[in-house]
């Protein structure tokens, strides 16, 4: 165990770091695109690897009363880009180097929505979410909501890639600067940039052979280390990590005893707080060993404090703590931790995805946890965005991502918080709370009598998750995986063999006219299958599961793993790896990272032609489950390409159908209706959604809707379309997709847009005509509907066929990425809700609305009857703009239901604090396509709604 070092060791290093002198960071150094510093690596990489998104966005949000002058901030906003290169850089890749490029400076859109309070919070946090493209840039947006004339919030968004704690300041400090200039008409008087962020990122990337050295030596640091007992590993398939927050207030004696503290020690505020999360995680789980990790700046040079850009870098922080014999103090613990945490601060310079690669296998546990899945912080709430003659309130805009598996931290402000934060797919709710309590306790203990002894400090003993249970093979009918399959209507019959030494293989019987494929419903099990051990290695597909007289599974006439394409993988591991491993290597085991994984999977995808990604490698880890996948997908592709083949001989209608979006939910069930009516299909998918797309009479286009060309090559000689597919978040590429389609379309089949009812916007309460006028205000994506709706009905005189629009409200059905929407859609909050046993507070009879409305819920189509209203719309467009719906669902009817199906404990109750977003007092009229509409046996909503959670009808 290290030392803890007394104050004279403590000065004498910080003499020591002050007086290092410095190489020199040069400025507009190199010809053309920088290099990416490896932060900035790091998130290019998680974006890449679609393990990003919303959680590295940045929301700073500012309720802004008075009178805004919007010109005067806009120019703002564009100075400020102008002046700071970063943000509007745009992130590119050249052979297997990413590097940075600075876009030429350009007007900052500044969009204004008119949004009433109660509005402003759903609002915010869908823009908040909304997507980056790092390709293309730029790094920041904004907009502004309009409460009153004199009332507005304002929302920048910035991804993490730009910015970092240490930026904010300086960016709020210029913005008002600059906007005040812009009012009066002034020049703003500021200093050139001493630094652009390209400069640091050069400057960096010249150490790197240092830097390389120091990562090895602490990785050397973390020798022996293992994760933290109490959480799992996260399982496959799931980048975005839902996060769950536990809040209880800290008077402000505690936070000023916890200063009082750290002052007698020598230790920061930060040091003590960590210290205590310490020694709450050695009362649950018991380990003296344990790493946490913090974040570490980079600003400590004068030349970097107001440079904008991302400056952080991930520490992890090793204390192995006092044994219990003699029982210590909380100093002691205080102690240690400082000694660790100035340790780990000497070498803040040294990149964590270094470290990792020097680690190798040790950066993971045996079972896949992350060493470093706990962090630890001190935070402090957001300024708000000043702007002068302006009143600024800081508005806080919640996105619900968690970045680590378990996150402890304290808020220092005017109403302290302790806050635990953690995934919920790694850590149980139960275990949360009570540690939760346990860190409050504790930090409220030591800040009272930091000599009391640890045995005496709040914290009780935690017990890990059970580890994975290997069944016999005369036990597999009972597993898990098998329960998971059968409870699937397509599937007739599933077994499992657990072999003795090696992986576990799943296989199924399916049926259906698009039934799934292995990979779909092992993709479904990583839903139902969160224990670790539990998710077979691959799911094969056979005509009859063969079993003995008796019944159970004869693993004898069991067809072996396919892995016709494992000498390729092996061979491409091989190059990657330095060393060719065994089919069962581990892929990080074998030192493999991020990076690495998409080379991998660009290099496999390159050579056999099959769709792979960089997190098809992270999730299945070994060569044979890769070459599993691929024989997988190969097969699909197989299939595919048959089934083209025999769409001359076969097809029993002239023309063909191009349909958009057919490997979504909506897609699927269209395409599956055009096969069953004998319509020649051309499916428009994205190359590696290709594989999915297999049935009758099915040509395959790859392409995607933000490249033109490959939309112009797949509508030339198309005689319809269904245009079905949709960003949901990239509104002005959907716009333009939808203007390339109309402009190439030459047939006379039809042209039919799947569009939705939110271009209606939020009409009068009551019935809503089918076409009528839209009332504001409008989402973002009810707007792009509308303009996309515009361009086809503007372009239908001059068509040579029938023109229809069909607006469609959510769509139900069995599909993976509908049951998805159910999660994240309008739904979503009261599925979380219901699904951890929240509270669940719905509007009241009329809430916010015009007298004599009393009902508030949720329109809904099938998707098989959307697709039959869809296609029925193609021979005879019924009308320029019409509706498919399947009928209505009251707020209390859709929870009261949610609820049985999942077995919550949620309590439902109504009120006028029930979320704004759910005040839904419009039935939709459907006459037009009312006969493909009616409902069919197993359509009703109860029914679908039973198949979309999981739960059979009928049951808890």
């Amino acid at each position: 165990m290290t030392a803890p070092l007394d104050q004279a060791e403590l000065l004498r290093r910080a003499r020591r770091r002050s007086s290092t002198p410095a190489p020199a960071i040069g400025t507009g150094t190199g010809p053309g695109p920088a290099p990416l510093s490896h932060a900035q690596q790091r998130m290019w990489l998680m974006d890449h690897l679609g393990q990003g998104g919303p959680r590295y966005h940045v929301p700073l949000a500012t309720r802004l009363r008075g009178p805004l002058d919007r010109g005067a901030l806009a120019t703002a906003l564009t100075t400020l880009t102008a002046r700071h290169h970063v943000l509007r850089t745009r992130y590119g890749r050249h052979e297997d180097r990413t590097h940075q490029e600075v876009a030429p400076p350009a007007a900052v859109p500044l969009p204004v929505r008119d949004a009433t309070p109660d509005d402003a919070p759903a609002l915010l946090r869908a823009e908040a979410a909304r997507p980056f493209d790092l390709a293309t840039g730029p790094a920041l947006r904004a907009l502004l909501l309009r409460h009153a004339p004199d009332d507005h919030t304002l929302l920048l968004t910035i991804h993490h890639i730009a910015v970092d704690g240490g930026s904010l300041p300086v960016l709020a400090e210029e913005l008002g600067a600059l906007y005040a200039a812009a009012a009066e008409g002034r020049p703003a008087g500021l200093p050139q940039p001493e630094l652009q962020y390209a400069d640091y990122a050069r400057w960096e990337r010249s150490r790197d052979d240092r830097l390389a050295a120091a990562a090895a030596d602490r990785a050397g640091r973390l020798t022996g280390a293992r994760p933290l007992p109490l959480l799992r590993p996260a399982p496959p398939g799931a980048p975005e990590r839902r996060a769950v927050l536990h809040t209880a207030p800290l008077s402000t004696d505690t936070l000023d005893g916890l200063r009082r503290l750290g002052a007698r020690h020598g230790a920061t505020p930060f040091t003590v707080v960590l210290a205590a999360a310490f020694a709450a995680l050695r009362a649950a789980t018991g380990s003296s060993d344990l790493v946490l990790g913090c974040a570490g700046g980079h600003r400590a040079r004068p030349e970097l404090r107001r440079l904008i850009g991302l400056q952080v870098n991930t520490l992890p922080v090793r204390a192995e703590l006092p044994e219990p014999d003699g029982d210590p103090a909380f100093t002691a613990v205080l102690a240690t931790v400082r000694t660790a945490l100035l340790d780990a601060q000497d070498h803040h310079d040294v990149p964590f995805d270094l470290v990792l690669e020097h680690l190798g296998p040790a950066a993971r546990g045996a079972d896949g946890t992350p060493l470093l899945a706990v962090s630890c912080d001190l935070v402090h709430p957001a300024d708000p965005l000043a702007l002068p003659g302006l009143t600024a309130e800081a508005v806080e805009v919640e996105l619900g991502l968690a970045k680590f598996g378990l996150t402890l931290l304290v808020e220092d402000g005017p109403r302290p918080r302790c806050l635990l934060q953690h995934d919920p797919a790694v850590l149980d709710e139960p275990t949360a709370r009570r540690l939760h309590a346990a860190f409050a306790e504790l930090l409220t203990a030591v800040a009272a009598d930091a000599d009391r002894p640890l045995s005496r400090l709040p914290g009780a003993r935690l017990d890990p998750p059970a580890p994975p249970d290997r069944a016999d093979d005369h036990r597999t009918d009972q597993h898990p995986a098998v329960a998971a399959l059968l409870a699937d209507p397509r599937v007739t019959d599933a077994a499992l063999h657990l072999a003795a030494h090696g992986p576990a293989l799943a296989f199924a019987t399916v049926r259906g006219p698009v039934a799934p494929s292995g990979a779909e419903l092992r993709a479904a099990l990583r839903d139902r299958l969160t224990e670790p051990g539990r998710l077979p290695l691959a799911v094969t597909l056979l005509d009859r599961i063969p079993r003995r007289p008796d019944g159970t599974l004869d693993p004898a006439r069991l067809p072996g793993l396919p892995t016709p394409h494992l000498d390729a993988v092996l061979d491409v591991f091989a190059e990657l790896l330095g060393t060719r491993p065994a089919a069962e290597g581990d892929f990080f085991g074998l030192g493999g990272h991020s990076l690495v994984a998409v080379q991998l999977a660009e290099r496999l995808r390159s050579r056999l032609g099959l769709p792979l990604t960089g997190l098809d490698v992270l999730e299945q880890r070994t060569p044979r489950a890769l070459a599993a996948l691929l024989a997988g997908r190969a097969a699909e592709r197989l299939a595919t390409a048959t089934a083209t083949a025999t769409t001359e001989t076969r097809a029993t209608r002239a023309g063909t159908v191009l349909l958009t979006g057919a490997s979504g939910g909506v897609g699927a069930a269209l395409l599956q209706e055009l096969v069953a009516q004998g319509r020649p299909v051309r499916a428009l998918v994205r190359p590696e959604s290709a594989h999915l797309v297999a049935g009758t009479g099915v040509e395959v286009a790859e392409g995607d809707l933000a490249d033109p060309d490959s939309l112009r090559r797949a509508v030339e000689g198309a005689d319809t379309v269904i245009h079905a597919a949709c960003t949901f978040t990239e509104h002005a590429v959907d716009v333009a997709a939808l203007r390339t389609l109309v402009e190439g379309w030459r047939g006379t089949g039809g042209f039919v847009f799947v569009s939705s009812i939110d271009a209606y916007g939020r009409p009068a309460p009551g019935e809503v005509p089918e076409g009528g006028p839209s009332a504001g205000p409008l989402t973002p994506y009810g707007r792009a509907k509308l303009d996309c709706e515009r361009i086809l009905l503007d372009a239908a005189p001059r068509a040579r066929g029938p023109v229809a629009v069909v607006r469609s409200p959510l769509v139900w059905g069995p599909h993976r990425r509908l049951r998805d929407q159910l999660r994240w859609a309008a739904t979503g909050a009261l599925y979380q809700a219901a699904l951890a046993g929240r509270p669940i507070l719905l509007p009241e009879a009329g809430a916010g609305t015009d007298a004599g409305a009393d009902w508030s819920g949720a329109a809904w189509v099938h998707s098989a009857a959307l697709a039959r209203a869809v296609t029925a719309s193609l021979d005879h467009a019924p009308g320029r703009i019409v509706n498919a719906v399947s009928g209505h669902v009251s707020w209390t009817e859709f929870t009261a239901e949610l609820v049985r199906l999942l077995g919550s404990s949620s309590t439902v109750t109504h009120g006028p604090d029930a979320d704004p977003e759910l005040l839904r007092p419009w039935r939709y009229r459907s006459d037009a396509l009312a006969g493909p509409l009616r409902p069919e046996p197993g359509e009703d909503w109860r029914a679908v709604l039973a198949t979309m959670t999981g739960r059979p009808a009928g049951t808890l």
